[in-house]
């Protein structure tokens, strides 16, 4: 979903192009896997998050209200394809590093004494 800024007076315009209006966020968008050209004038600065190559990013979830996409402070981004609820020798250190294997144990104690 890439967000627009349509003003009232092109709203008819950017609905038969096929936009679709977000009531939560009031806001104009275009449909993922719709064709963004005919919108480039209403895109909004940072409407369609980009990796450094230029390619569309792929959000790992997303906002339910607002479709935007959500990644939390202790977010990882693994190199392979394992399970990081099990331990695994080559993302631990990963892990460690950025405070996500202390925040998952403080979460497991957490809901242990319960």
């Amino acid at each position: 979903m890439i967000l627009l800024k349509v003003p009232y007076a092109e709203k008819e315009e950017a609905k038969t192009l096929g936009a679709r209006w977000n009531p939560t966020r009031k806001c104009w968008y275009v449909p993922d896997g719709k064709d963004t050209a005919p919108f480039a004038r209403w895109i909004v600065a940072g409407g369609a998050p980009e990796n450094p190559d230029g390619a569309a990013k792929t959000p790992s979830s997303r906002d339910a209200h607002g479709a935007k996409p959500v990644i939390g402070s202790k977010y990882v981004e693994l190199s392979h394809a394992c399970n990081p609820f099990e331990e695994c020798a080559e993302c631990r250190p990963r892990l460690i590093e950025s405070g996500w294997l202390e925040a998952h144990q403080a979460v497991r104690s957490l809901l242990a004494g319960l």
